[in-house]
């Protein structure tokens, strides 16, 4: 079955050149456009679409906004959001994820990236590299850590779901956490998998940003467990 994606930019003209990459792909279909983010809330209900492809400024609500609304929506359970922007700040890294977007990108993401990229997400995984990750890490090194009832979240995870939950943090890749706990990168990703279902949350972004928000991890911690 073909990936839906929505586009949500306030431009025509890039609206048009996203819509003529992604069809280059037959495994993707664009559903539709929106131009503001009310427009894209809307068009996420009517169409329903495996991705959406977000701007941050739109004229009105802000794409930021928009992508909350369309994450906590739960009749959009199943949509995902990449944020796409010409502004890659720290500001914009950090509210894009903790908004829920499962991914972001640079508007000057070459074409093979972005339909990899759209791919990925509808997966279900998420576009989190090392660099975002110490974006995220530098956000929380000026915020204060959550304790009480935040850490008694984590209590749902065994001791290896916790360790894999701080290398994940730490911006491994599965791969990568499979190699330092000399397991597979399958039972790993399995390991990843069960953390996203049992603390409820929508994907590998928003694992690394309640592991800090718990205090699991913190900033200037060691990349390893130990």
């Amino acid at each position: 079955m073909a990936v839906s994606v929505l586009l949500a930019d306030d431009q025509q003209l890039v609206r048009a050149g996203f819509r003529s990459l992604l069809r280059r792909d037959r495994g993707i279909v664009v559903v539709g456009e929106a131009s503001t983010g009310d427009e894209a809330v809307r068009a996420a209900r009517a169409t329903r679409p495996d991705v959406v492809l977000m701007d941050i400024r739109m004229p009105g609500m802000d794409g930021i906004t928009a992508t909350r609304q369309i994450v906590s929506d739960q009749g959009l359970s199943g949509c995902r959001v990449i944020i796409l922007t010409t502004f890659e700040t720290d500001e914009y890294v950090f509210a894009a994820l903790a908004a829920g977007a499962s991914g972001f990108l640079t508007k000057e993401v070459d074409p093979n990236g972005l339909r990899q990229a759209v791919r990925v997400v509808a997966a279900g995984d998420a576009l989190l590299s090392p660099s975002v990750t110490r974006r995220v890490v530098a956000q929380f090194a000026h915020r204060p850590v959550t304790t009480g009832t935040g850490g008694d979240r984590l209590a749902v995870l065994t001791d290896r779901e916790r360790d894999v939950l701080r290398l994940v943090a730490a911006g491994l890749s599965n791969e990568d956490v499979a190699r330092e706990l000399v397991i597979s990168p399958l039972t790993a990703k399995t390991h990843v998998s069960r953390a996203i279902t049992k603390l409820g949350v929508r994907d590998r972004v928003q694992l690394v940003i309640l592991a800090y928000e718990t205090g699991l991890v913190r900033p200037g911690d060691p990349d390893r467990t130990g």
